[in-house]
C-alpha cells in the first residue's frame, strides 16, 4: 500500500457549555479512523479545536460576567481535557481566536471580496442564536426553529455583507455529480443534493460590531465583524498552514471531515462554495453521523439529561465509553443511550466477552507455563471495507464474533482434558494467538486493552492478570 497524507478534521463545537455525549462520539470516531490509518502505515494530520467567536459565545460570557476571551479560554481547555479522557491522538487543536486562524480568515475573506463573491446589502431576517444560523419560514414549526424550540427566534434587521451563494447552485450539483462518494452515508448526499437543487439564497456574512462585538473584523470595515460559521469553517485551511504556509497546505489538503446531520449544509454547501470562491480545492469527503438520544429524548440542559463524557470515562474507564460509541451507536442514524444500555453493553460484550476469553486462556497458558507468542500476522482485511465506509459497528461486530467463535471452539477442544504437555502447549499457542489477532484488529477502537492483551500475550511467560473489564455490579 502507498504511504499516504491523510488529513482529518471534526468540525470545531462551540464554547459555550461543557463537552457533551454527542461530541465525544464524533471525536472518537475521527480517532479511530485516524489510528487506523497510520497502523496502515499512512501519514495522518488530525485536526480538533473550539469555535470561540459569535453572539451565543458573547451572551454566555456576559450573562457570567467575563470578559469574552477570558471565556473561551476556560472552555477550550475543557475540550482540550477531552484528550487524555478519551485517549485521543489529534495532532492539532485550533482556536479561532488563534492569531494565525485570525489572519487566514480575513486573507479568505480578501479573496472572496476580489473574486467578486461578498457585497453589502440591507436585509431583515428571523435569526436562531442557538444554531447561529438564519431560518427560512419553511423551516420552523410554530414559529420556532425545531432544533432549538426553547429559544425565541430573533429579528434581524440592518446592513450587513453578503455571499453569493447562490452563484454556486450548477457548481455544486456538478461537484457532486463527480464525487458520488463525497457525503457519507448516500443519503445525506441526496439530501444536500435536493437541498441545492431547489435555489441558493445568499446569506449574511457580517454582523454590525455595535450590537455584536466579538469577533474577526471585516478587512478594511471595522465596523463589521465576520458572521461566526464564514469565520470557523476557515479554520479547516488555516489549520493546515493556509494562506502562509503553502507546502504544508500542498502536503495535506483535502481534508476527510466529520460532522452531525446538523452541520450537512454547512459543511457540505456552504463551505464548498467558500472554497469555490476562494480558488481552493473542495473537501475530500464528508462523514455524516446522528445524533445521540438519551432515554429517547434530545440531549437538552433544560431537560437535565446532559451526559458529561469525561464523568462517564472516570466511572467506568475510557475504552468501555470508546466502546459503546463506536459499537452500539449506529454511524448514520440517531441512536439511544443509557446507562442501562452502557452498563449492559459493558457486562455482556467488555467483561463476559472479551474480557472472560482474555481471562481464561491466560491462566490455562499461566498453569501450563506457556510461552508467549514472538511474532504473528498483523492485517486488518477484516474491518478495511466496513472502517472504509465508516461502518464501525460492523467493523466491531465482526471482531465479536471472532471472540464468540474462539470461545466455542475452547469449549468444544477442552483443553484442560489435553494430558499430553506438548500438545497442550500447541494448543494454548494457537488461542493465543487467535487472541493477539484480536487484540491487533481492536488497536483503533480500544487501544488501551489492546496494548495491555498484547503485553500479556508477548510476554516470555503467558501469566494471569487483573480483569480487563470487572462486571458492573
Amino acid at each position: 500500500m502507498d504511504k499516504k497524507n491523510i488529513y482529518l478534521t471534526t468540525t470545531l463545537p462551540y464554547v459555550n457549555s461543557d463537552p457533551h455525549i454527542g461530541f465525544a462520539l464524533e471525536i472518537v470516531q475521527a480517532d479511530t479512523i485516524a489510528r487506523f490509518k497510520r497502523l496502515q502505515g499512512h501519514d495522518v494530520f488530525f485536526n480538533f479545536g473550539t469555535d470561540e467567536h459569535g453572539l451565543k459565545i458573547y451572551r454566555k460570557a456576559l450573562e457570567q460576567g467575563k470578559d469574552p476571551q477570558e471565556y473561551v479560554n476556560e472552555y477550550a481547555a475543557k475540550f482540550d481535557s477531552l484528550k487524555k479522557a478519551l485517549n485521543l491522538t489529534y495532532n492539532n487543536f485550533i482556536r479561532t481566536t488563534d492569531k494565525h486562524h485570525i489572519k487566514a480568515a480575513q486573507e479568505f475573506w480578501e479573496k472572496c471580496l476580489e473574486n467578486g463573491n461578498i457585497y453589502k446589502d440591507k436585509y431583515a431576517v428571523k435569526y436562531c442564536v442557538g444554531c447561529e444560523l438564519e431560518k427560512t419560514e419553511s423551516e420552523l414549526e410554530n414559529d420556532r426553529c425545531p432544533i432549538h424550540p426553547n429559544l425565541e427566534l430573533e429579528v434581524i434587521n440592518e446592513e450587513n455583507y453578503f455571499f453569493r451563494f447562490s452563484k454556486y447552485k450548477d457548481s455544486l450539483l456538478k461537484f457532486y455529480e463527480q464525487n458520488p462518494d463525497f457525503v457519507v452515508p448516500s443519503f445525506r448526499l441526496n439530501e444536500i443534493n435536493s437541498f441545492v437543487e431547489e435555489g441558493l439564497q445568499d446569506f449574511s456574512v457580517s454582523r454590525l460590531k455595535s450590537k455584536m462585538p466579538w469577533g474577526i473584523e471585516v478587512p478594511d470595515d471595522p465596523k463589521h465583524v465576520m458572521f461566526v460559521w464564514f469565520d470557523a469553517l476557515v479554520n479547516y485551511v488555516s489549520a493546515v498552514g493556509w494562506p502562509d504556509d503553502s507546502e504544508k497546505f500542498k502536503k495535506w489538503w483535502p481534508v476527510i471531515q466529520f460532522a452531525g446531520k446538523d452541520n450537512l449544509r454547512q459543511q457540505s454547501a456552504i463551505w464548498q462554495a467558500m472554497l469555490m470562491s476562494a480558488g481552493l480545492p473542495n473537501s475530500k469527503q464528508i462523514f455524516i453521523h446522528g445524533f445521540i438520544t438519551v432515554d429517547g429524548q434530545k440531549i437538552s440542559k433544560s431537560l437535565g439529561n446532559v451526559v458529561n463524557p469525561i464523568e462517564l470515562v472516570r466511572k467506568y474507564g475510557t475504552d468501555p465509553v470508546r466502546y459503546f460509541l463506536l459499537s452500539k451507536i449506529h454511524p448514520f442514524e440517531d441512536s439511544d443511550f443509557t446507562i442501562e444500555k452502557f452498563e449492559d453493553a459493558h457486562n455482556s460484550d467488555l467483561a463476559n466477552g472479551l474480557g472472560n476469553l482474555v481471562a481464561r486462556v491466560a491462566k490455562l497458558c499461566e498453569e501450563a507455563e506457556a510461552k508467549g507468542i514472538g511474532k504473528f500476522d498483523e492485517n486488518f482485511d477484516l474491518i478495511n471495507a466496513d472502517l472504509a465506509s465508516f461502518r464501525f459497528d460492523s467493523a466491531l461486530d465482526k471482531i465479536w464474533q471472532q471472540i464468540k467463535f474462539l470461545d466455542r471452539r475452547i469449549n468444544n477442544e477442552g483443553p484442560w482434558k489435553i494430558k499430553d504437555k506438548k500438545q497442550l502447549k500447541e494448543k494454548l499457542y494457537e488461542y493465543s494467538y487467535e487472541i493477539l489477532n484480536i487484540s491487533h484488529l481492536l488497536r483503533p477502537f480500544l487501544p488501551e486493552t489492546a496494548k495491555k492483551i498484547e503485553k500479556q500475550f508477548s510476554a516470555s511467560k503467558i501469566k494471569s492478570e487483573a480483569p480487563l473489564f470487572p462486571r458492573i455490579k
